[in-house]
């Protein structure tokens, strides 16, 4: 990944977006301000960021409809900020076009991790390095560092729902749907549970890379010098 990749903030409070910016400036990348939304969608068509860390409580235009509206004309990676609990099941069931989400109080070193993490999945992978997952659909086989790993159908579709978008949290509900072909109706338990046989045999594949997030759902993210996504 390219670290010099252009980070837009928007955030009206100016002690966390000038601390933001010197976390990700001392990180490599370069970063701008802006602390209203009314402004935001002429700057972004203009300047075209490669990624925009967006607070939802905004003046001018709020976060949620400011995602919209860049989503109408861009792709670029939207990691939404949010001081409010209750904004997460939004975030997740809507569909906003937004790549993350980050609760506040956050850590900045986190920030810069998930932002990262969004710039691998977006980004052409390097195609002469070994992808550490690869995924082949067609026969059901998944490899770990290029050995093979012995996964039931349910476990296989979870861990390619998962690795599709490294560092993105799925709820339950949308891991349900992604588990069975036939869209049969299981609860949130049989997830957890299909989740624990596939981490288990993950970790003694050598690898851990899912976390549960406490009352939303599920995270798949390797470690930054293997956090490409999965090669199918």
């Amino acid at each position: 990944m390219n670290e010099s990749a252009h980070v837009l903030i928007i955030e009206d409070e100016p002690k966390l977006s000038a601390l933001m910016s010197d976390y990700l400036i001392a990180a490599g990348f370069r970063a701008s301000i802006l602390d209203n939304g009314s402004t935001a969608v002429d700057w972004i068509q203009q300047h075209r960021p490669d990624a925009i860390l967006l607070d939802i409580n905004l003046p001018g235009i709020d976060g949620l409809t400011l995602c919209r509206q860049v989503r109408a004309f861009s792709e670029v990676p939207i990691l939404m900020l949010t001081a409010r609990v209750e904004e997460i099941d939004r975030l997740l069931g809507l569909e906003l076009g937004a790549d993350d989400y980050i609760c506040k109080p956050f850590s900045p070193r986190e920030v810069v991790a998930r932002i990262r993490a969004v710039l691998r999945r977006t980004r052409p992978a390097d195609t002469t390095a070994e992808a550490p997952v690869t995924l082949d659909e067609e026969r059901f086989e998944a490899r770990i560092n290029g050995k093979p790993l012995t996964l039931t159908p349910v476990e296989f579709r979870l861990l390619g729902k998962l690795a599709s978008q490294p560092g993105r949290v799925f709820s339950r509900e949308q891991l349900i749907g992604a588990l069975y072909a036939d869209h049969r109706v299981v609860s949130d338990r049989t997830v957890d549970s299909h989740v624990k046989n596939l981490r288990r045999k993950l970790i003694e594949a050598g690898i851990d890379p899912i976390s549960a997030v406490y009352g939303v759902g599920y995270r798949f993210e390797l470690p930054d010098d293997e956090g490409e996504r999965p090669r199918r």
